[in-house]
Order: C-alpha cells, then structure tokens, then sequence
C-alpha cells in the first residue's frame, strides 16, 4: 500500500475545482443578468448554467474520492493520470452539453458515460488492491 500523499489526484482535482468556480460564476453572472435570486425563473439559460454546475456538484466528488483511494492503495501512477484526466475530459464535455442544451446531446452523454466509466474503474481498481490480496 502506498504511503506517499496522493499527488497524482490533486493536478485533477485543482483542475475540477476551477472549473466548478468556472461553472459557479456563470450561474451569478446569468442570476444577475436575469434579475433571478432563487430557482431558475423558468429561464432556460439559467437552468442551463444551474445544471451545469448542479451536475459536477453530484459527479465529481465521488470519482475524485475513488481516484484518491485507488491511488493511495496503490494503483501505478499512468493509471491514475489516464482515469483523471478521463474526468475532467468527461467533466468538461458534460458541463459544455448542459450549459447548451437541458436535453440529450452528444457532449453530455458522453461525459456522462465517460464519468461512469472511470468511477467503476476506479472502484474495481480499489476492490482488486484491499479484497483480492485477502
């Protein structure tokens, strides 16, 4: 098991963090612009940027947190830095499709479904280091 600090994690977790700040102001610049204190005034870009932001809020602390456990039980460092930047990739194209479109588009399943990918990744990487040895 590793005992160095997860180093690795952090570039994409910095990475995630600015664009959650990113995401964040342009729900209070679209707020201001739409005189909008709570909810989304059924404005559409409002929701949109709402989305946006709402839909890294409920995905990324998750896969980050697996990343942070596979990484500290061991997984080799490429196969962090791929998972990692696979989700800010991933995070990127759906915060993209959702301040676009609230249906179904290209860049949101995508990143959608690249973001399962790496938390199920993540999770058996993780599974494979603490079970399977036992």
């Amino acid at each position: 098991m590793a005992t160095n600090p997860p180093a690795a994690i952090a570039v994409y977790a910095a990475l995630l963090g600015l664009l959650a700040a990113l995401l964040t102001v342009r729900v209070i610049v679209q707020r201001v612009k739409l005189g909008v204190t709570a909810g989304d005034g059924a404005k559409p870009e409002l929701a949109q940027a709402i989305r946006a932001h709402a839909n890294l809020a409920e995905q990324a602390p998750i896969a980050l947190l697996l990343l942070v456990l596979a990484e500290l039980t061991g997984t080799p460092s490429l196969v962090v830095h791929g998972l990692g930047a696979a989700l800010v990739l991933a995070r990127l194209a759906s915060a993209w499709g959702l301040s676009r479109s609230l249906g179904p588009t290209f860049a949101r399943q995508s990143g959608a479904g690249l973001t399962v990918v790496v938390i199920v990744a993540a999770s058996l990487l993780i599974l494979l280091r603490v079970v399977a040895p036992h």
